[in-house]
Order: C-alpha cells, then structure tokens, then sequence
C-alpha cells in the first residue's frame, strides 16, 4: 500500500468517526444564530462547549492529515460559528443602542473635555478672523465662503433680497424639506465631519485648520448680513440648526485631535496600543458626531424656515444647545 493510499484512507475513516459529532454541533449553531442561546434546552447548552471542543481538535488533526480542502474550509467556518456562540457577548441590540446612549457616549465625551475645548477655539477664531476681514473689505466673502453654500449671496445681495429670499423665505412644503433638502444637508455635513475627525491621524494640524475654515465660513456670512443691517435675524435664522451643526463639529474635531494625541504622545505604550486603548472612545465621539448632524438636519431642513420669527428661532437654537450640554454633562454619571 502506498503512502498516499494510506493517507487517503487515514483521511476517509477520520471524517467518519467524527462527522455526526460536526453535523450535531452545526445544528445546534444554527438555532443559536437563528433564535438565541437562550432557546436551547439545558442538556443542549451542556452539550455545546464539549462539542466546540471536540470540534477544534478534529481541525487540529484535520490540518495534518486530511486530504480534501472543502473539509478544512468547512471545519474552520464551523468553529468560528461555534466561537462566537460559546463565547459571544449576550447582548441583545436594544439593550447594547440603550447602553451606548445614556453611558458610553457621554461617558466618552467628559473623557476629551481639553480636547472639545481646542476645537471650540479653533472654531471660534475662524470665525473672528472672517468677521473683520469681512467687515473691512466685502470681497473677502467670496473667497471664504464656496459657491455652492453662498448661493445667490453675495457683496451685490441687497438687505431685500438677503431678508425675503433667505432668511424669510417661504416654507417649501413637507417633502422638500424633509425627505430632499434635509437628507442632502445630512449627507454634505457627515462627509465633512467624518474628513475633521479622519484627519486627526495626520498630526492634528488638518483638524485644526479644517475647524478654522468651517468657522471662517460662519463668520463671513455673519458679517455680511450685519452689513445690511440683518444681525439679529441672521443668528436666529443660523441658530435654530447652527447650534447643534457647529457643536457636531466640534465634537468631531474633539476625536480627531484624540486620535493625534495618541499617535505623538502614546506615552508608556506604543503608539499602536495607544490608538487600540483610545480607539473606541474616538469612534463613539465619531457616532455622536453623526447623531447630532442627524438631528441638525431635521432641524435645518424641516423647521427653519417652518419657524419664522426670530426670537422663536433663537429660542429653539438656545434651548437644543442646553439640552446637549445638559446631557454630555451629566446622563450616566452614576453608572
């Protein structure tokens, strides 16, 4: 008998001897999978881990002697089944979305306080510097706000045209604003939250300069509506949305400059475990950041221009900004 006869045959009688033991041990995965651990009967859920380990020492025999492929890719896709059953979190998905919203996220937000800070600042001076440029010379505008955000907006925009095209323009309807101009502000907003928190891998520095832009843009419409004599109405038009959008951004900017802090001063660690111990607490402040654009499109394109007068408009930005604040600031502190 030759040697690959008898390997062959070795192959042959091992896959006989254990199959039915592989063959229960994937029905029982599949119920799992399908309806919960927790539906398997007691003598079942005994059954299991015994299985499971069965299981991985036929793959460690299987990878020495066994000549067909198809049977290893089979007992390798069953055991990492059986891995993420036996030892897979019970965590159902209401219960984990509840968990991540009252404790985790904020939790992680009051862990980058610093951070929120720097990119307030940043935020902040763009939006200064925009301001007086602006003021001291109106062709400043043009170059600081893109085409496609100032629309029809200009030096040349008389106070008429800015109050009753804009800022008081009539409500476009139900669908308009929120199944087309608010999934579109959403989509626009999140690509340029997700490029400020991204760029943090760099060094920070693209964060920082993107926050400055962001507020720049803010600041130099700002001042051309005060140059037409609209201030008041202009904040309280930017405010219902801005409040929230402009916090996202910060937040935003919070995770990116989180993720360079560990990448140039990983301290004791290197910096790959430094970015894996801090990586999720970026990645939550990330989802935060979309949640609350979320919200700031619902409100931008449903109810801005819904809601007319300015003192309600101010309200409504004054009151989401405390709701924020009151809920970063303190939901999950006793957990």
């Amino acid at each position: 008998m030759t040697e690959a006869t008898r390997l062959t045959l070795k192959s042959s009688q091992f896959r006989v001897a254990r199959e039915a033991s592989w063959r229960e041990l994937e029905a029982l995965i599949i119920r799992a999978e399908r309806k919960g651990a927790r539906k398997l009967r007691p003598d079942e859920l005994e059954r299991l881990p015994l299985l499971y380990r069965t299981l991985l020492s036929s793959l460690s025999v299987a990878r020495g002697i066994a000549l067909d492929r198809n049977l290893l890719n089979y007992l390798e896709a069953l055991a990492i089944r059986a891995f993420l059953v036996v030892h897979g979190p019970r965590v159902r998905q209401l219960p984990a979305i509840h968990d991540f919203l009252t404790r985790a996220l904020p939790g992680s937000m009051r862990r980058v306080g610093w951070h929120l800070l720097i990119a307030f600042l940043a935020l902040l001076g763009g939006f200064v510097a925009a301001f007086l440029l602006v003021h001291a010379d109106e062709s400043w505008f043009t170059a600081l706000v893109p085409g496609d955000l100032a629309g029809e907006r200009g030096p040349d925009s008389t106070a008429a045209e800015l109050r009753d095209e804009e800022l008081f323009a009539p409500y476009p309807g139900v669908v308009q604003a929120f199944a087309l101009f608010a999934n579109v502000l959403f989509d626009h907003n999140t690509l340029v939250g997700i490029l400020i928190f991204s760029l943090g891998v760099a060094g920070g520095v693209p964060t920082i300069l993107l926050l400055v832009y962001q507020g720049a843009t803010l600041g130099a419409f700002v001042a051309l509506h005060d140059d037409r004599g609209l201030l008041w109405e202009s904040v309280g038009w930017l405010s219902i949305h801005g409040v929230t959008e402009m916090a996202a951004m910060v937040v935003f900017g919070a995770g990116g400059l989180l993720i360079a802090e560990k990448m140039l001063f990983p301290g004791r660690k290197s910096r790959l475990e430094s970015l894996a111990s801090e990586g999720r607490v970026a990645a939550r402040i990330a989802i935060g950041g979309v949640l609350m654009l979320f919200v700031a499109a619902i409100l931008e394109g449903g109810f801005r221009q819904l809601i007319q007068p300015t003192h309600w408009r101010m309200a409504i930005g004054g009151m989401t900004g405390l709701l924020w604040l009151a809920y970063f600031g303190l939901a999950g502190r006793r957990a």
